[in-house]
């Protein structure tokens, strides 16, 4: 399987997913951040994902504002979305979701810091995504934060890929680091980006990475 794992910049719209799913027929999935399109353009979305027969995983704002799950398959149907989980409390469910003979799991954003315990008994998830709203507020936090997703990877065996936008920051602080990240099984880094927003494309099987710089997502 290849997956694209790509770090727009924040937009109203689907232009920058819709460049990079035209440009990039050899994908299977489209990885991209949290809050990334609003619900408006849910459906256009879809279609995409059917058009292109690519399956897309990021996460989307209600019309209330608020952040939600999102994966569509490659036939362009919408298999798993909910609410995101609130800081205090167990990881919201489902977070796995199974299509065409493969089981994903799915934590969004700070979900990560809840996916050691909200996955453990979770059994043969072949890959697990993290959807990241803006980069890191802090060196401390990408150390934290891609520690934890490495713990997660070996803990389910599994690979573990991440992404922010590459523009925003936390609570407008006025910092921010994009982070994109890939860890196999074993927890070795077969990706791991740090203020770097190319284009990512991951071969889950022989585990080797394309870098590509798209025009329209330049930093």
């Amino acid at each position: 399987m290849k997956i694209l794992i790509g770090q727009p910049k924040r937009e109203q719209d689907l232009k920058q997913l819709e460049t990079e799913i035209e440009n990039s027929p050899s994908v299977d999935l489209i990885l991209y951040p949290e809050s990334y399109f609003k619900e408006s353009y849910l459906e256009k979305a879809c279609e995409l994902a059917e058009k292109y027969n690519t399956a897309i995983i990021t996460g989307y704002k209600d019309n209330y504002d608020l952040d939600r799950v999102l994966v569509i398959n490659s036939d362009g149907k919408v298999i798993l979305e909910r609410a995101k989980t609130p800081e205090e409390g167990e990881l919201y469910t489902p977070s796995t979701v199974e299509d065409k003979g493969m089981t994903y799991g799915y934590l969004l954003c700070r979900e990560v810091f809840q996916g050691l315990e909200g996955l453990k008994d979770e059994n043969s998830i072949d890959l697990i995504f993290n959807p990241i709203g803006v980069g890191m507020f802090s060196e401390e936090q990408f150390s934290d934060w891609s520690g934890e997703a490495k713990k997660i990877a070996v803990q389910q065996k599994t690979l573990v890929l991440g992404a922010s936008h590459a523009d925003g920051s936390y609570k407008n602080c006025g910092f921010s680091i994009p982070i994109a990240y890939c860890f196999d099984e074993n927890g070795e880094t077969i990706m791991l980006s740090k203020d770097d927003t190319r284009t990512r494309i991951i071969d889950t099987v022989t585990k080797t990475v394309e870098i590509k710089e798209h025009p329209a997502i330049k930093k």
